[in-house]
């Protein structure tokens, strides 16, 4: 049996982003929390097929279109890249929102916005227009917030590290340059994947944080590495690790709500500020504290992204029986 998957990839401010437009697979109609965990029990050789190699590669993301089962939301997405099955993917999102509508997949309710649910919840789009080319993305993500300030967490081999644990759509260990880390100057891309391995594997024998609104959203997967600005009209800019040996080509949209939660929580942001997160290969999103939001019984924010994708291409990719690599393969 040979099955058939139509997507139109493109780039969100560099990272990858595959969107499943047909061919994935038919899932009840309940939330898209819901169709989450029945994707992943039934359904994950999808992802590892669109994902891995050898039709995609370390650091591929993609997300599919399905219906939402919301009254109030145009149509629901489900977040897939190497990693596994995320409840929310800013780069995601925005690569996701120029397809739709320079695709005419989608016909929003309101002209220039969307409401998209994700299984983190709903998640507001604006979008502007050049003709018919969508030329930026403002995101409006879920309520974000710093879940635990200065966490220490011995690394075998390097030392103690002090991390603040953060919730931005995923829990992100947030780094900032100290002692035993001195920044991303002179840090090659292998350095940061080793480093987030050993942290990761660490953190988790320390911290184990549980989204008070949501327990089907645990446990920390994801590392942004923080530092300066580098000379640009940034505010700072980081590094987001994911997966087994990923790092995210755009700033991260996602871990940009979790870094502006853990600077607002401790201080060093304030509601109606922005801060210009750069990414490794240069590319900004523009993140804003929109306003203050209680997260359970935690302080938090309403963050919004801006940013922008294009469209790299259509592709047709085929799953077939025959093929004894037919559900991915990497590399160790």
């Amino acid at each position: 049996m040979r099955r058939s998957f139509f997507c139109v990839d493109s780039h969100a401010c560099g990272n990858p982003v595959r969107v499943v437009t047909g061919g994935g697979p038919l899932l009840p109609s309940v939330s898209m929390a819901e169709r989450r965990e029945i994707f992943v029990r039934d359904h994950d050789w999808v992802r590892t097929a669109l994902m891995f190699e050898p039709r995609g590669h370390d650091i591929m993301s993609g997300v599919i279109i399905y219906p939402s089962n919301r009254d109030d939301c145009d149509f629901g997405a489900l977040f897939i890249e190497v990693s596994g099955c995320l409840p929310m993917c800013g780069a995601g999102t925005i690569g996701l929102s120029t397809v739709v509508i320079e695709e005419g997949l989608v016909t929003p309710r309101e002209p220039g916005r969307l409401a998209i649910e994700t299984p983190a919840g709903r998640v507001d789009v604006d979008y502007v227009m050049s003709g018919e080319y969508v030329d930026s993305i403002r995101l409006f993500n879920v309520a974000s917030y710093l879940h635990s300030a200065d966490v220490v967490v011995e690394v075998p081999g390097i030392g103690a590290f002090t991390v603040d644990i953060a919730y931005g759509g995923n829990f992100y260990a947030v780094v900032e340059p100290q002692e035993s880390w001195a920044g991303l100057t002179g840090m090659t891309t292998a350095d940061i994947v080793s480093l987030s391995q050993k942290l990761r594997s660490a953190l988790a024998g320390v911290c184990d944080p549980v989204h008070p609104e949501n327990n089907r959203i645990s446990g920390v997967h994801h590392v942004i590495w923080c530092d300066d600005e580098h000379g640009t009209a940034a505010d700072g800019r980081s590094a987001v690790f994911y997966g087994d040996k990923a790092i995210d080509r755009s700033p991260g949209g996602t871990g940009t709500s979790a870094r502006m939660a853990q600077l607002v929580g401790k201080g060093r942001l304030r509601v109606g500020e922005t801060f210009r997160n750069e990414s490794l290969i240069g590319t900004i999103f523009e993140g804003k504290v929109e306003s203050a939001e209680k997260v359970g019984p935690f302080d938090g924010i309403r963050p919004s992204i801006g940013g922008w994708a294009q469209i790299t291409g259509h592709n047709t990719i085929f799953v077939d029986d025959k093929d004894p690599l037919r559900h991915g393969f990497q590399l160790a």
